[in-house]
């Protein structure tokens, strides 16, 4: 009888705690950040934008509907992608492209 106990006792894998990491937690938290940052963005620049397109309240809306298509399409291929990859390299990779694209936001000519 002990002996079939001690086969089923949980083990822990060597090297291991009990102790549970903050690090996803602040991934997660760095990520929905840049997504609260990137929405303020485009509302803060929407004047701006109507302004260098000669749009009024309509076009403005197609920006804003047409930021919002290609970012929810984006999430969507992306949660596929991560499936495949794995959440970590998708997450790192859209980290990456992400700060390209806000360095060359910011490089550009006004």
């Amino acid at each position: 009888m002990s002996r079939l106990s001690a086969l089923h006792a949980p083990t822990a894998p060597p090297g291991t705690t009990n102790r549970y990491s903050p690090l996803p937690l602040l991934a997660v938290c760095l990520g929905y950040f840049m997504v609260i940052l990137d929405v303020t963005v485009v509302t803060v620049a929407l004047p701006a934008i109507g302004t260098g397109l000669r749009a009024g309240v309509t076009g403005l809306q197609w920006v804003v509907d047409g930021y919002t298509l290609v970012f929810a399409g984006l999430l969507l291929f992306c949660g596929g992608l991560g499936d495949r990859l794995g959440g970590k390299t998708v997450f790192l990779g859209g980290l990456g492209v992400f700060t390209l694209a806000s360095a060359g936001c910011a490089l550009a000519p006004a």
